[in-house]
């Protein structure tokens, strides 16, 4: 097994190649159950990524890519109208106890350094972050920011131990005409900066320009490339379009020089798809990122719940999930309205571990059902406490269940309040079970009781 040396960082991709099994990988495997070849083999071949900068020292690696079990990503981090360390580590906190596999610390103001800091330090999960907006907040005007400006920030971000970059590489200057007819334009921040930024500096885009610099600096520090989708649609009527499309041939044709330099992929995805678009979306990434695995931002499936896009994304991300999208990032119900507080984390982290476990019962992933045959037994058992245990939220379905019946008593009673003592169909179900039983008995003996059923 492969030890790296932070003197003298090789990337995870570069020893999966070398046939080697790094602790990462083994890592990997053993939260998965799978085989650590399997990992190195997936690295290798970039279907797999295991973001570890080696400056987060703290990090426990996680694995994103087909092979494995669907991941979900959270997204925190502050704006320029509310800024408290504070109270992103808390957000992290709640991120972390309802199962986020990564987290992205998108602050946009304050003492983003401090922030950051912060977040890492108490982070075993991988952190990601969108650098162009800390270059933003520090040069204040598009207009201010100098080439280098992007590239130094890259480095500046990899040694504090960020673990992987969204990178709006594939926005350029010819795909700029594309979104002129769309009803939303270019909704993402990173996307947008990146637009003004070549508009008026009548240049185009550094990050496409000096990709061989953003490689050599994510190779350092074996820091991942989340290939940002700047020209995603923002909504509905502008999805699946000739500006996403174009872009994301871009980031396939970026993630091949990637992988010449042994620099971890993936791929993000659309924010705004119509149900029946999703799994045509995934398989052209597929085609077109040469299998690199896909991060997708919901989708969500329409545009007129407002405070609900929780769960209009969560069935955009088991669609996605399910065709083959590797990890989703989670959407809250604050999504189009304000920076999400810590209930909007877990409400939105509950809705996507559900979309991620159900698209991994539909991938048939080995043991993904266990955990639901398991409480469906407890609930026919009438075992609520093991019910609560094993549920995605066990405080809120027992306060649920507490609520009208709060005793302890009531935590082996043989009913809910919703059917009461008479009502429970399971209850009941024990004649049919008895009966069943007798059946099998009497057909031992030689004896006919479904005649009984005769007429």
């Amino acid at each position: 097994m492969a030890k790296r040396q932070s003197d003298r960082v090789k990337t995870q991709m570069h020893y999966a190649r070398q046939g080697l099994v790094t602790e990462e990988m083994t890592y990997v495997a053993e939260r998965e159950r799978v085989d650590p070849a399997l990992v190195r083999d997936e690295v290798a071949r970039g279907r797999l990524v295991i973001p570890a900068n080696v400056n987060h020292t703290n990090l426990e690696p996680m694995g994103i890519g087909i092979a494995l079990g669907c991941k979900v990503n959270a997204n925190i981090g502050n704006s320029a109208v509310t800024s408290d360390v504070d109270g992103e580590v808390r957000k992290l906190n709640v991120a972390l106890k309802y199962g986020a596999d990564t987290v992205m610390d998108l602050s946009t103001g304050g003492d983003i350094d401090r922030i950051r800091g912060a977040i890492i330090g108490n982070s075993p999960v991988p952190i990601g972050t969108v650098p162009v907006y800390q270059v933003l907040t520090e040069r204040k005007k598009v207009s201010d920011i100098r080439e280098d400006d992007f590239i130094g920030m890259l480095e500046h971000q990899a040694v504090q131990g960020v673990d992987y970059f969204t990178i709006h590489a594939g926005v350029i200057a010819e795909h700029l005409p594309l979104v002129q007819h769309r009803i939303t334009g270019i909704v993402s921040r990173g996307g947008s900066i990146m637009a003004q930024w070549m508009i008026e500096h009548r240049k185009q885009n550094p990050f496409y320009v000096h990709w061989d610099k953003v490689l050599e600096i994510c190779a350092k520090y074996d820091v991942t490339i989340s290939a940002g989708d700047g020209l995603r649609p923002g909504c509905l009527a502008d999805a699946s379009d000739a500006a996403q499309f174009a872009e994301l041939k871009t980031l396939g044709e970026l993630t091949r020089v990637a992988w010449e330099k042994q620099v971890q992929v993936m791929i993000e995805g659309p924010g705004h798809v119509p149900f029946d678009q999703i799994e045509m979306n995934v398989k052209k990434e597929m085609a077109l990122c040469h299998e690199a695995p896909f991060y997708v931002l919901g989708p969500l499936v329409t545009d007129i719940a407002p405070g609900y896009d929780h769960i209009t994304s969560a069935i955009g991300a088991t669609l996605a999930g399910t065709a083959g999208a590797a990890m989703l990032c989670y959407v809250t119900p604050k999504e189009h309205l304000g920076l999400p507080g810590e209930d909007d984390v877990r409400q939105g982290l509950i809705a996507y571990k559900i979309a991620a476990h159900a698209a991994d019962i539909a991938r048939h992933r080995p043991g993904a059902r266990d955990r639901d045959d398991a409480l469906s037994r407890a609930r026919y058992a009438f075992d609520w406490k093991e019910q609560f245990r094993l549920s995605l939220d066990p405080e809120t379905a027992q306060a649920m269940h507490d609520e009208t019946l709060p005793d302890e008593y009531f935590k082996s009673a043989e009913f809910c309040s919703m059917c009461g003592p008479k009502f429970c169909s399971m209850h009941i179900n024990r004649a049919v079970q008895e009966f069943n039983k007798q059946v099998e008995e009497d057909r031992k003996l030689g004896k006919r009781t479904l005649d009984l059923f005769s007429t």
